[in-house]
This record gives C-alpha cells, structure tokens and sequence, in this order.
C-alpha cells in the first residue's frame, strides 16, 4: 500500500484574520514497507501533514491517495482507510482509560465489531509485536506502567487495528533514555519483522539517524529537503539555516577531519562513529604507528 499527496495544500481558518498557511502545495510519494522520518521546527507543517493521511484533517486543495482511492474525494469511506492507516499522537499514553491492558488495546477491534476470538488473537498478536507478553502482563493496570511502557500499550492498541501503515507523531517525546531506546527498538522490529510502512515524526536528529531509510525535512509548510540520512545529514548549513541540525556526533565528526583525522565524513550515529574509530585504531596499530 502506498500513499501519494499531489499538491496538497491545507489553510487553518481560511478567509479570518487568523488565516494560516500550513502546508503549501506539498507532494510525497510513501511507498509500501518504507520506514520515513519527518523531521523540521515546530509549525513546519510535519503534523498537519500526517493528519491528511487518513483523513482526521479536509484538505483544501490537493489529492491524498491511499492504497489508490483518492481520500479527499466526498464519496470516499474514509472508515476503510483509517484500518489501514494507524495514527499514534503525541504523548498517547494519556488516550489509556482502560482498568487492564489487555481491555485498552481490545477496544479498537471491538469496535469493528469483530469476533471474541478475533479480538483475543489480536490482543495477543498486538501485544507480542511491542514486546509485552499476554499471560504476564493482560491483567496489569496500564496506569502502573512506566512512560515507556504505557506508550507500547497506547501503540498495541492502535496496532491492533491491523494497520498497514503506522504513523508515530514525537514516539519518543517526554521519555527518560531507556524509554526512548526501548520505543525505538519496538518500532524498528515492527518494520523489520512485520514489513510495516512508518513513517515517523520527530525532532530528534539522533533518532532519525539510527532508524530511518528516508528523511523529509518540512519548513514553513514546503518539503525543503529529503532523501536517505546520509544525503540530508551533508547539508548541514541548509539544515541550522531552517532551524535544525545534525546528529551530534556528526559535529564531533566534521571537528576531528578539521584536525586531520582520516575518518569519514558519512557518520551519523554514535555506533558508526565507535567502529570507524576502532577500525582506524586498528589500521594504525598494524602499520606500528
């Protein structure tokens, strides 16, 4: 399944004195499997975009296909598209009202009207792709868990709609660092194991750095860059002079080549970063140097 936005365009307010543009004739192919990040300063456009995703937000002017229906046409059944399409908001956890787990995450597919085995197969399903475990965890109080912990549940629950795309809004947003790497690794199973589309909003550039295959850099409602992390990473001036920046150890990196260190220029995570300096180590050690 893929998602296709033709010159989409969307005003808050139109016509008041409160008119804002937030996206501006923007167009982006997302293809099936893809894992995206959407990356730029706050008002960029990055939620607004994937709000029209599934239909939450009425273009103004543009197309949005999903899976090859056009979305913004009046006739379209946006219930259809909004199985396929799962959006998770920021800070989801505060969407959790159940007393269980395992009832949180059953409520999207009981509503769809599904059978009680289903729902219970997809409770279980849900729940293993996020990394709880059913028999241990189903009767816990969601409102026991850690942050971290009561966000896989806030996901479970929308996974359990059976979406082929998952769209994340600021996943790891409000997180201590093991939440933050837990909720990352969890998502990054999702695509690798179930060949889940992501596409993933975030302002972290380390995070991108370590998951993400393609990144769109949004500013003032336009795509103002994209490409694989490698390719939006070089442009370091381009990205400060909109507001943003590069994984710090891309910084570290630049420093150390001012210096004369023969080290590449391509890295962007702190891992990267650890085997081309014990590679280099190891080159020099061998030359006795």
């Amino acid at each position: 399944m893929s998602i296709k936005i033709e010159n989409l365009t969307h005003i808050y307010m139109p016509r008041s004195p409160f008119e804002k543009v937030a996206l501006d004739d923007v167009s982006l192919d997302i293809r099936d499997g893809e894992f995206i990040a959407l990356i730029g300063h706050t008002g960029s456009g990055k939620s607004t975009l994937i709000q029209h995703f599934n239909g939450l937000l009425e273009a103004t002017s543009g197309k949005v296909i999903v899976d090859g229906v056009d979305i913004t046409d009046k006739k379209a059944k946006l219930t259809n598209i909004r199985k396929k399409v799962g959006l998770v908001f920021q800070y989801p956890e505060y969407q959790i009202f159940e007393e269980t787990i395992a009832k949180d995450i059953e409520f999207g597919p009981r509503n769809l009207g599904l059978s009680e085995e289903e729902i219970h197969n997809r409770v279980i399903e849900a729940m293993e792709m996020v990394g709880l475990d059913y028999e241990t965890d189903k009767d816990k109080s969601p409102f026991d868990l850690s942050g971290g912990q009561k966000r896989r549940v806030a996901i479970a629950g929308v996974i359990a709609m059976k979406p082929t795309t998952l769209i994340l809004d600021e996943p790891t947003a409000g997180l201590d660092p093991k939440g933050r790497d837990d909720i990352l690794y969890q998502i990054s199973k999702l695509h690798k194991d179930y060949n889940m589309t992501i596409v993933i909003v975030s302002h972290s550039m380390e995070d991108v750095a370590k998951i993400a295959e393609r990144i769109v850099v949004m500013n003032d409602g336009k795509i103002a860059l994209q490409g694989t992390p490698a390719e939006v990473f070089k442009e370091v001036d381009m990205l400060e002079k909109i507001g943003l920046g590069v994984p710090q150890v891309t910084y570290l990196v630049r420093e150390l080549r001012k210096k004369g260190f023969d080290i590449s220029d391509s890295i962007f995570t702190i891992e990267e970063a650890k085997n081309e300096i014990l590679s280099i180590l190891k080159i020099n050690k061998e030359k006795g140097e």
